[in-house]
């Protein structure tokens, strides 16, 4: 029977997740807003005024305060291995991190993981001031520190989420990382122009410190282990799951795992995705500065708004894949291919919409916030498919998919700059195309080879694999 979901534990663990993505992704995204803030702009004054394609929008003037923070003269290069440095630590603990959680426990490889972060956020002012290499140096150990936290969190729901519930629990989860992006990005900008940009990684980093001290409390690696869970509670998680753990935690089927076609239609699809994701995120401020001609002060809020979408649809497309599989008994793997052949192609369509009309200004903030959104809805498709095809190794599964899905974060911007030098919308529609093109692969690949059932491999432990 169904537990009840107000004041239940396993809700209360998706709340408190949610409130660490929101950490996670404050912390990765603040520092691009931050940076405006950082350089000296006395000899870049002439390259910001430069004009966009489109005619600048009118700006009410706001009265400018007496900074006192440093500011930097770094090259457009230096920024960019600045701003890029985090993916480059980030990737490095994807697959340990999946290990690491199954071996020790998830709950305190997440909480020092982000604890970590918040650390080196709390220093970035320091680093700063003793040059870019410190600065990188901090950046890297930061993307180290967050590299384990969603194959932990993976780990963490393979002993917490019944399965008719995934999609809702995961949903609200990760909702956390796109509200962190929607609040971070406005909110730096107004921390920048009231006080000054050292107060970024100081708010965000005690934000940060009052997530830890309420995961260490409160959180716990499994119903079993949890003091204060209701018995009625703890038995329906743990019955809905004896059929899909796997019996042997000791022994990881790695040749099963590496060989399984299954996995590998998620890595083209969360690799496909992210291409687009990273791209808008790391690019649209430029896009909306240089072609839309959209002021620092409106940036931010317009380029929050995509994610907003994206946070919305995710939790909506959550309560309808389970409605879907639950209620109207459709196949798992139905689900899973609907919402991301939505959640890939929809976003495709409407990337390329936006570098075909000109300087409307309503017209492209509304398709590249439509793209966004309707990317949301692949959180309750080939995302969390992880935990359907192999409940017991969805961290090390998840650690896989996300080492290969950073991998965009890393090169799909310096090639969009690459292809944008006189930043004609000629050149954006290249790079919308580039996008649109990945993502229509991802989906097709994924729809022919995603699974939705848990594979044999990952049920009962035999040696058969020849591990």
């Amino acid at each position: 029977p169904h537990t009840p979901v107000c004041c239940s534990s396993r809700y209360g663990l998706a709340l408190l997740s949610s409130y660490g993505f929101f950490v996670v992704y404050s912390l990765r995204v603040n520092l691009s807003v931050a940076m405006v803030d950082m350089l000296n702009n006395t000899h870049q004054s002439s390259a910001n005024h430069s004009g966009s394609v489109c005619p600048a929008h009118a700006n009410p003037p706001r009265p400018k305060h007496n900074h006192t923070a440093s500011v930097y003269d770094w090259d457009s290069e230096t920024q960019g291995w600045i701003l890029g440095s985090f993916f480059y630590g980030y990737i490095l603990t994807q697959i340990p991190g999946g290990y690491l959680a199954g071996r020790f426990g998830p709950k305190w490889l997440m909480g020092f993981g982000i604890l970590g972060t918040v650390i080196f956020t709390l220093l970035t002012p320091v680093a700063a001031d003793l040059g870019a290499s410190y600065l990188i140096a901090v950046r890297v150990l930061e993307g180290i520190g967050e590299g384990v936290t969603f194959p932990a969190m993976y780990t963490m729901w393979a002993a917490w989420a019944p399965p008719l519930e995934r999609s809702r629990l995961l949903t609200i989860s990760y909702i956390g990382a796109q509200l962190g992006t929607v609040i971070s990005l406005p909110l730096s900008g107004e921390i920048c122009f009231y006080l000054d940009w050292t107060y970024v990684f100081y708010v965000f980093g005690a934000v940060g410190l009052v997530w830890f001290i309420l995961w260490a409390l409160l959180v716990f690696d499994s119903p079993n282990t949890h003091p204060r869970i209701s018995e009625r509670e703890r038995l329906y998680i743990t019955t809905s799951l004896k059929n899909e753990l796997s019996t042997s935690a000791g022994h990881i089927p790695w040749r099963a795992i590496v060989t399984s076609v299954p996995l590998w239609a998620i890595v083209v699809a969360h690799f496909s995705y992210n291409w687009t994701f990273y791209t808008l995120l790391t690019l649209l401020p430029t896009y909306m500065s240089d072609i839309l001609g959209f002021s620092i002060q409106q940036n931010g809020m317009l380029s929050a708004l995509p994610y907003m979408g994206c946070a919305v649809f995710a939790v909506l497309s959550g309560q309808i894949a389970d409605y879907l599989r639950e209620t109207c008994q459709y196949r798992t793997v139905a689900v899973r291919k609907s919402f991301s052949i939505v959640g890939m192609i929809g976003p495709a369509v409407f990337l390329v919409a936006a570098g075909y009309i000109g300087c409307n200004y309503t017209l492209a903030v509304t398709f590249l916030t439509i793209s966004s959104s309707l990317g949301g809805v692949s959180a309750s498709g080939f995302n969390i498919n992880h935990l359907d095809i192999a409940p017991s190794y969805a961290g090390i599964l998840l650690g896989i998919t996300n080492t290969f899905a950073t991998i965009p974060g890393m090169v799909g911007p310096v090639i969009a700059r690459a292809l944008t030098i006189n930043n004609t919308i000629e050149e954006w529609q290249t790079v919308f195309y580039i996008a649109a093109a990945i993502n229509l692969f991802g989906a097709s690949f994924y729809t022919v080879f995603g699974r939705g059932t848990v594979q044999p491999w990952a049920v009962h432990t035999s040696y058969s694999h020849g591990d």
